[in-house]
């Protein structure tokens, strides 16, 4: 028999732990080599991750809820002898050759004129004074982007902060341990402004007899958190514009055994973002960002889908949605709302959204208000599309009333950046290509 470490995997560059949220398995269970095995949950995505090999599980080092830093054995695999995937040596680093000995002895470098120390990519390394740093030293002030943002926003330097990480390595807990106990600076006139939104603290509330405490998953916090944040953050407005999807209706009807035979779910959802993506080009200031005093225009556009799931909220990006057609966009949201749901879902998969589309109206309401997704200024909330009655003109100016299949659009903004005007602008481009949606492109 052999025995297979089981290692917390890396979830993308920037990750440097994960919280063993689930065992799927007990100890003394069979495991085939790529069954699921654990689910993890980081900063960034939910995911099962897959058995190394086959054979038993010997023993569990991690229990569950336990966040660990990326590379720490969280249990242990009996395998038969040549059926273990080994974990890839670490390479040695290159030993220094010794000089020749005719050579003379090297003259010592003039400070002021020393180039920076590279990384093997070419940038300087960091560090105080622009010195190499150690390797415990590089993991101190690498760390994730949540961290390093919270830093930012704090004007707080990340090496001066103890961290409880891996070799030293400052997390989101540690740094706003940091800042809560950190004594309030008096701001001076020249000092320069910075966004200040402080760490998000809920409420104590005493349960009473018979009630049920559950505490929070790691996604309900971070959702919790951003929510908060963002309601501090931006000053929301919302516009409500309603919409006869009469003929994306009939549209989606006549093609939709097509989509099905190709694999792909035609929902009202993909004539929505299709829209939008068309649209977001013409109104830059919609598929935008604050930073400090500053408005970034994205140069993509990149549609986030918010996705309901038993544990909570997600929102997986269709990257560059304005270059896809309809099936394209119809696919990428069955695809990511899928792997959403079967944890599935990379860490990329969930990043550099530029707007946000969510979509309750599958459960019923007529409208809703959504919150914005930070650092995005607008996100789009979809109503119960329905039959309802509507007053109907002809071509010769009489009315009627008329069955039509009808919707409400409600997008939330940010008021610091987005004008009611171009709100409202972006909208009715958005709606009028609903209501006079080619037939060509579907």
């Amino acid at each position: 028999m052999a025995r297979v470490d089981v290692l917390m995997p890396q979830m993308g560059e920037s990750i440097a732990e994960g919280t063993l949220s689930k065992w799927l398995k007990k100890v003394g269970d069979p495991v085939k080599r790529d069954e699921p095995l654990f689910e993890i949950s980081t900063d960034k995505v939910d995911a099962e991750i897959p058995a190394p090999a086959a054979g038993v599980l010997a023993e569990i080092k991690v229990q569950q809820g336990q966040t660990v830093p990326v590379q720490t054995v969280v249990g242990v695999l009996e395998t038969e002898a040549g059926a273990a995937v080994p974990a890839p040596a670490k390479p040695e680093p290159p030993k220094a050759a010794p000089p020749p000995p005719s050579a003379p002895p090297a003259p010592k470098p003039d400070p002021a004129k020393a180039a920076p120390a590279v990384r093997p990519s070419g940038r300087p390394a960091d560090g105080d004074g622009g010195g190499v740093q150690t390797a415990e030293q590089r993991l101190r002030t690498k760390s994730t982007p949540l961290v390093r943002k919270i830093a930012a926003e704090h004007r707080v330097d990340i090496s001066r902060i103890p961290g409880s990480g891996y070799a030293g390595r400052v997390t989101k807990q540690d740094i706003l341990g940091y800042i809560e106990q950190a004594p309030t600076r008096t701001p001076t006139h020249d000092a320069p402004r910075t966004t200040h939104v402080g760490s998000v603290e809920h409420p104590a509330v005493d349960p009473w007899p018979g009630d049920r405490v559950e505490p929070w998953s790691k996604i309900r916090k971070i959702t919790a958190d951003h929510m908060v944040m963002s309601k501090r953050v931006s000053a929301h407005v919302a516009s409500f514009f309603e919409v006869d999807f009469t003929r994306v209706a009939q549209l989606r009807a006549k093609a939709k055994q097509t989509y099905a035979e190709r694999g792909v779910t035609l929902t009202f959802l993909a004539f929505i973002a299709k829209a939008c993506a068309e649209n977001l080009r013409n109104h830059p200031i919609v598929n935008a960002a604050v930073s400090g005093d500053s408005t970034i225009y994205r140069a993509d556009v990149n549609i986030g889908i918010a996705v309901a799931l038993d544990w909570g909220l997600i929102v997986p990006v269709i990257k560059h949605a304005d270059e896809l057609s309809l099936i394209g966009i119809a696919r990428a949201i069955n695809d990511l709302g899928e792997r959403a749901r079967t944890k599935k879902l990379l860490p990329d998969d969930i990043q550099r959204g530029t707007f946000t589309i969510t979509n309750p109206g599958g459960f019923g309401p007529f409208a809703g208000i959504p919150i914005i997704n930070q650092p995005q200024v607008a996100i789009l909330g979809v109503g119960a599309i329905e039959k309802r009655p509507k007053v109907v003109t002809a071509a010769d100016g009489t009315d009627s009333i008329a069955i039509r299949t009808t919707g409400m659009l409600t997008m939330s903004y940010d008021h610091r950046v987005v004008d009611g005007a171009d709100a409202d602008k972006f909208l009715a481009d958005v709606k009028k290509l609903l209501q006079e949606f080619p037939e060509g492109a579907v």
